[in-house]
């Protein structure tokens, strides 16, 4: 936003018009997102977690972003590792984002893929399109969340290219075109 459209509201007025949670939420369920595992492990233990707000940051350094609720139950498992794996599901991998995003024991979620140890010592699931494995770098407090920066250390790749995709509040799936 400029400086001079935001000096145009005064904060007042700008609360006036934000809108709602539920809508918020509606016009979010618009924005169609790539389906995540985000997975750690380290002095706090093992951990994973579905998210769909995942980005690209830079390519120099490499590196992304991950939003994080401060109030799940794996927030304080992430920040003392200070490592994470994002890995990128696939079409036909609805199930496992289903069991990262409920409430599943952590032995039941890992249990349901196949598993290496990544560089920083995060878990990468060896069946998603693709994983990026990551160093923390910084946070940023954002509301109920936190913005977790992260330093691309590793890319694991698999083939062929598809994607796992939530929009709407439904999964779709994407194959890539020859």
């Amino acid at each position: 936003m400029s400086n001079s459209l935001a000096a145009t509201f005064s904060t007042s007025e700008a609360a006036q018009m934000a809108p709602s949670k539920a809508d918020f939420r509606s016009a979010m369920a618009r924005l169609g997102a790539a389906v995540n595992i985000i997975t750690t492990d380290g002095p706090g233990g093992r951990a994973g977690f579905t998210a769909s707000a995942v980005c690209s940051v830079s390519d120099e350094p490499p590196s992304l972003l991950v939003c994080l609720n401060r109030s799940a139950s794996v927030y304080e498992t992430f920040k003392r590792n200070a490592v994470l794996c994002v890995n990128v599901l696939g079409a036909g991998q609805q199930d496992i984002s289903n069991l990262f995003g409920g409430k599943t024991s952590m032995d039941e979620r890992f249990a349901a893929a196949t598993w290496c140890e990544g560089a920083t010592g995060s878990p990468v699931m060896e069946q998603a399109c693709v994983s990026f494995d990551c160093r923390l770098r910084q946070i940023t407090e954002v509301g109920t969340h936190d913005v977790l920066i992260c330093e691309v250390l590793a890319i694991h790749s698999n083939a062929p290219a598809h994607s796992l995709i939530y929009f709407n509040r439904q999964y779709h799936e994407l194959q890539a075109s020859c």
